[in-house]
């Protein structure tokens, strides 16, 4: 596909999660030109996930990023969002003409962040991936359909991601505030540095539309509390690594030597989740060859939009909500091969 002048078209890549967006632009044979970020959450809404609050992102910096690029004509674009499965009705919609109005783009792939982050970790290949950060999901394929696992956000799920370590680990501080068992004194201490009196503490979370983003900021704490030793932290992370363990058992093909991978901001957390979640996996799931992850959710956004800018079929599993296409007036499910 080229571009306007007969230079090559460009392409678009988001990766939209609990802590804010990652996009870049780029060009088939070039890789990524340019890259930026926001801290700011996508918001939901009565309607799901908002598109104009998505839209009022990525105009200002997309255009940034095409000129930092020199890129003059995006002919595709993939966007990678956490939520799409449960909560993208109003994305599927609507996002797809306000790229093409924007910019001119006119072949969208909008996926699940699982399904990014399947591909940026093991391509086409059959078997699983963790997606863990300030959520977790996980997915699996034999390449013929998808599996789910978890993925329901914070008030519902994402067990064992960062929200929900952060969330446990501030109960424990409360806990040992109020004198009730189960607490932790060290816990306790490092909220009350982050967060101020935990009396306060409240009115910190409940009111903030990035909530899950919030709770997930602790988690750090507790893995370092976690690693000095503290009883409640390493609860906290074993439980967590189990909550992983089962996600990840839940989806992966159970034949054959399927490849497993664990992708995320989470994994920064190092040993005190690791060592645990290392355990878990090589219990629950002894056929499956454990792999490092070859990118992350927003290295599988590019690869979806490399492939869609120079025409090559997804080689994926179709699903109207895991991952769909669409070339203008037309919107497909993702090919299978």
């Amino acid at each position: 596909m080229t571009g306007a002048g007969g230079g090559p078209a460009g392409f678009l890549a988001v990766d939209s999660g609990g802590s804010g967006l990652r996009v870049v632009v780029g060009e088939a044979g070039r890789g990524v030109l340019a890259r930026r970020e926001s801290r700011e959450p996508l918001r939901t809404g009565d309607r799901g996930l908002d598109p104009d609050h998505l839209m009022g992102q990525l105009v200002p910096m997309v255009r940034a990023l095409t000129a930092d690029a020199g890129v003059s004509r995006l002919g595709a674009a993939a966007i990678g969002a956490a939520g799409m499965a449960s909560l993208g009705d109003a994305l599927r919609d609507e996002l797809p003409l306000a790229l093409e109005r924007a910019f001119g783009i006119r072949r969208v792939a909008l996926a699940a962040d699982a399904v990014t982050a399947y591909v940026g970790a093991l391509g086409s290949r059959p078997g699983a991936v963790v997606a863990a950060g300030t959520g977790l999901i996980a997915i699996g394929t034999d390449l013929t359909a998808w599996q789910r696992a978890d993925g329901w956000g914070h008030l519902l799920g994402d067990c064992g991601g960062g929200a929900w370590i952060g969330r446990a680990g501030l109960e424990a501080a409360l806990r040992a505030h109020d004198g009730r068992s189960g607490g932790s004194a060290a816990l306790l201490a490092a909220a009350e540095e982050q967060f101020g009196p935990v009396r306060g503490l409240p009115g910190a979370v409940y009111p903030r539309t990035d909530r899950a983003a919030v709770l997930a900021s602790f988690a750090p704490r507790v893995a370092a509390c976690a690693a000095d030793g503290d009883p409640a932290a390493v609860g906290v992370l074993q439980a967590a690594a189990r909550h992983v363990a089962d996600s990840a058992a839940a989806v992966c093909p159970p034949s054959g030597t399927p490849h497993l991978a664990l992708t995320g901001g989470l994994l920064k957390l190092g040993d005190p989740l690791l060592g645990p979640l290392h355990e878990e996996m090589a219990r629950r799931l002894p056929h499956a060859r454990r792999v490092p992850a070859a990118g992350d959710p927003l290295e599988g956004s590019v690869c979806l939009a490399t492939d869609l800018v120079t025409g090559r079929r997804l080689a994926l599993p179709g699903d109207p909500a895991m991952l769909t296409v669409n070339e203008g007036a037309t919107v497909t499910e993702g090919d299978e091969e």
